[in-house]
């Protein structure tokens, strides 16, 4: 009984072991080749100048409905606005 408790667990352990080692060297590849242009000296903003109007407005939208949404349950459905 003991013998098959302690199987179990080495047995566990072989594999868990065996699959992170061939996952690891499964997943190798030679790099790429460098670029033919190193880059340019010019100073350019972090993330090549991307614009953030868009996507920006999207998330605050989100998270000032997501913000009402909670406030909304937290009263429970009971929110009046006064004039």
């Amino acid at each position: 009984m003991i013998m098959k408790k302690n199987f179990k667990a080495i047995l566990f352990s072989f594999i868990l072991i065996a699959c992170m080692t061939f996952a690891k060297t499964g997943m190798a590849q030679a790099p790429p080749p460098p670029p033919a242009e190193k880059g340019s000296n010019t100073n350019k903003a972090p993330g090549g100048g991307a614009p953030l109007d868009g996507g920006l407005y999207l998330a605050l939208a989100l998270v000032a409905g997501f913000g009402a949404w909670k406030l909304y349950q937290a009263t429970g459905g009971k929110l009046k606005i006064k004039d």
